[in-house]
Formats: C-alpha cells, structure tokens, sequence
C-alpha cells in the first residue's frame, strides 16, 4: 500500500509529497519534531508530546502549525489512512518558506508534515537479548533540550555506532554521558536507577520521564545525575530508551559485557511495567 503522509492540510500520496526547497526546515534545519507511539491502533502518551511540542516551539518562537486542539485528531486520521495499529508517528514543524537570509522571516506560516511508520514495539525482540552501544564524542550545540530537526552530530554519533557494530552510541563529554544519538541512557547499580539529571544538555526525553515516575510509584530506587563512562562499564545492568525502544536493555558497552550479557532484572521490570502502562492506555 502507497504510504500517505499529511503536507500542510492535505493527506498525500508520499509519491506526491513534496516541500519547497525554499523551506527554512531545509535550508537550516530551522524546525522541531516529535514522535508519537502507537499501540494497538491508538497513539499514546500524546499528551507529553504535545506538551514537548509546545515547549519546543516556544523555545525558538515559532507559531503552532495548526489549533492545537486539532493537532492530535490530524495524526490520529493519519494514522487511520495508513492502517498503523503498532508503530510510530513522525511529525516536524518547521518556520516556513522564505528567501535563504539567517534572520527569521516575518508573517511567515509554518510547514507541518508528517508519516506513520509500523513497527513492533511491544513485542520487539531486541528486548529479549539486548543491544549493543559504543561511547562516541558529544559534537552537539548547547540548546539539547530542544527536539530540533538539527541532527547532523546525531547522525554522525549513530553512524560512527552502526559502523562499530553497535545498535545504539552513547555519547559523552568531559568523560560524562549524555545520552544515546537517539535515546536516553541509564545504568543500574546496587539495584539503583541512575540517568543524567534535566538540563539544557539532554532532550527531556518522554520515556525517561515516565521512567522516573515509574520507578518512584515502584519504589525502585532511581537518582538523577551525571555518570562516566567508567561507571557505564562498572554497571550491574544498563538500559536506553525512546519512542520506538521503549526500555530496551544494553548488555554490552564498548564491547565489552555488562554483566553477564544478559537483561537484567531491574531492567527486565522496568520494561514490564512501562509496557503495561502503555497497553492499560490503549486499551482504555
């Protein structure tokens, strides 16, 4: 089936697709995204991404692309042309269409795009065996916490990974962690959570905050701070998350195993529970 992607009030053909190369998102990388799972048929924790939305668009000052009230029931229809009933949501905003100058364009209406992609998220069976990372330099800007479309030294951190072997690179500065090229990170030790505090130098990743909220509604220990990559390779177990991993568990660091190689226990719970906080959402 021809995949049908939204483009700026229209359902299209993806062969029909197209944006102007005058787009700002194009020439500058001057635009935000989000990305929305989706289980069985329904789009869920929308409400966190609407709000990282908002956040992001306020940061750079641009306008929302459509009321913002019609901005989940265009993805839901979206999703509806495509038949997704697992998988994930693709969206991005971005300042418009403008002669090539730095400075932002005024009266300028917003570009809003998106596509729906299936994937398996519940049943993914990478989470059964674990994925291997790498540690790979931090070449990013100082605004992380912005969901940009900006992701050259993403890309890079993620090829230079794939390259190595690697499903995932962890990237670090001044021998700290950050966070996956596209993923949260964390690392569990003497049964305690540990992922790098919010700032301007992360993404406040949405997994990572229901992970936080989890873990508290659990009482599984969890603390918020920085590690080093030492401390990665120290880990008793180690765990990444995103939109499309949900909590998957890292068994091998720099090639070297955590642990014994395997999932482990508080990983292995943490998925569980976030899984069923998901299913109990769709099925709602």
């Amino acid at each position: 089936m021809d995949r049908i992607v939204y483009v700026n009030g229209a359902y299209v053909s993806q062969a029909d697709a197209k944006v102007s190369v005058f787009d700002r998102g194009f020439l500058f990388g001057d635009g935000v995204y989000e990305v929305i799972p989706v289980v069985n048929s329904r789009l869920v924790e929308a409400d966190h991404a609407v709000a990282r939305l908002d956040r992001s668009l306020g940061e750079i000052g641009m306008a929302w692309p459509c009321a913002r009230e019609d901005y989940i029931p265009i993805l839901e229809e979206l999703r509806q042309c495509n038949g997704i009933t697992e998988g994930s949501v693709y969206m991005q905003v971005t300042r418009g269409v403008a002669d090539r100058d730095f400075a932002f364009p005024a009266n300028t209406p917003t570009s809003f795009v998106a596509f729906a992609s299936a994937r398996k998220l519940i049943d993914n069976p990478l989470a059964k065996t674990g994925v291997v990372v790498v540690s790979v330099p931090d070449l990013r800007w100082k605004r992380r916490d912005i969901k940009s479309i900006n992701l050259l030294a993403q890309c890079l951190a993620k090829q230079e990974a794939v390259s190595r072997g690697a499903f995932e690179g962890w990237m670090h500065e001044d021998g700290l962690v950050t966070e996956g090229a596209s993923s949260s990170a964390f690392i569990i030790k003497d049964n305690k959570i540990i992922t790098r505090a919010l700032s301007n130098a992360i993404l406040p990743g949405i997994r990572r905050k229901v992970i936080v909220r989890l873990a508290k509604e659990h009482g599984i220990a969890l603390e918020e701070r920085a590690f080093t990559l030492e401390e990665a390779a120290a880990a008793d177990e180690a765990f990444l998350s995103s939109a499309t991993t949900l909590v998957m568990p890292v068994v091998s660091i720099d090639g070297k195993p955590v642990a014994d190689g395997k999932p482990g226990r508080v990983t292995t719970l943490m998925r569980r529970l976030y899984v069923e906080l998901l299913l109990q959402e769709a099925n709602a």
